[in-house]
């Protein structure tokens, strides 16, 4: 197990947006067909999605019944690389084509097995769940899983993890309600946000120093729940949320949150920058990731979690935060 101290001096900060990405283990050719989508199927000409622009997006199936349930993101800083998790233990590498400035295809793919700290596969529901990603400094992905709530870092080319300590209080968390976002943020810090952990409109989340966790609050509103995080490069973080129920629909919807605003005990809120619903392409938006071009355009990735259902789809979507 890695002592705190250690864990956050090799975690995320402001150089290692220069670091490359790298997947956990020894990966197959994975067979990807993919289709391009549209933002609206009913106005192909609409590229507007709040503060987002459309940039192209893609439904992406295989004939590997492994693929599918992709719950998390990992964006090499140049947006060359492409590294999602599965919620069945799974991960995958894509290689994107960009054409024209926008998501046109996917020239490679790799599917790899995640493993345990003895080197097995993950094969129970219970151990698989991957939900939440971060990267580390030296390239590590710094897995959060739900269930059975914790914290794995797998080193590039690594196939076993190293354990990092949990926050104390996640013991208490529904086990379908852990930690599912998972983020660096620009001073070096880990900020992770529970699903489902918590009173009225707000979530548990967390922010790490040297001695552990130090406990915040994040707002939500309505049926809306947090399903993954991801830094900006100004530092503000982008919350990806989901809604399913009776009560509102099926949706999703990205709020941004002031970096000045996420410190140990505060109460986290920010506003609304971006909705899928209703007249959209989405799916059960799981997985948000972010990468700057090498002109300085912020992008934005997202990913749906299939959950293996025939009924639902795996669709990978770019766009492009519009300048302040």
């Amino acid at each position: 197990m890695l002592p705190v101290r250690k864990l956050l001096a090799s975690v995320v900060t402001a150089a290692c947006l220069l670091a490359l990405t790298a997947a956990p283990s020894v990966a197959d050719p994975l067979d990807l067909t993919v289709k391009p989508i549209p933002l609206f199927r009913d106005d192909l000409t609409r590229v507007e999605l709040g503060r987002l622009i459309w940039r192209g997006g893609l439904d992406l199936t295989s004939p590997d019944r492994r693929f599918g349930g992709l719950s998390a993101l990992a964006i090499r800083p140049d947006g060359k690389e492409i590294t999602a998790f599965s919620d069945h233990g799974f991960w995958v590498v894509m290689t994107p084509d960009y054409r024209e400035g926008k998501l046109a295809g996917i020239a490679k793919a790799e599917l790899g097995v995640l493993a345990d700290e003895r080197g097995w596969p993950l094969e129970s529901s219970s151990q698989r769940d991957a939900e939440s990603v971060a990267v580390g400094v030296d390239g590590a992905m710094i897995v959060a899983f739900e269930r059975n709530h914790r914290l794995w870092a797998y080193l590039p080319g690594e196939v076993l993890p190293s354990v990092i300590p949990p926050p104390d209080e996640i013991e208490g968390a529904p086990s379908n309600g852990g930690i599912e976002a998972l983020t660096l943020l620009q001073n070096g810090k880990l900020f992770a946000v529970t699903e489902d952990f918590g009173r009225g409109d707000s979530v548990v989340g967390w922010i790490s120093d040297r001695k552990g966790w130090d406990v915040v609050t994040v707002r939500t509103s309505g049926t809306f729940k947090p399903t993954g995080a991801a830094t900006l490069s100004g530092g503000d973080v982008l919350l990806l949320e989901r809604r399913f129920g009776l009560r509102g629909g099926i949706g999703s919807r990205i709020r941004r949150l002031s970096k000045d605003g996420i410190r140990a005990g505060a109460v986290v809120d920010g506003p609304e920058i971006a909705r899928l619903d209703a007249g959209a392409t989405f799916d059960n938006m799981e997985g948000i990731g972010t990468w700057v071009t090498e002109d300085g355009r912020q992008m934005v990735y997202l990913v749906s979690d299939d959950n293996y259902s025939a009924l639902q789809r795996t669709y990978l979507m770019l766009f492009e935060l519009a300048a302040d």
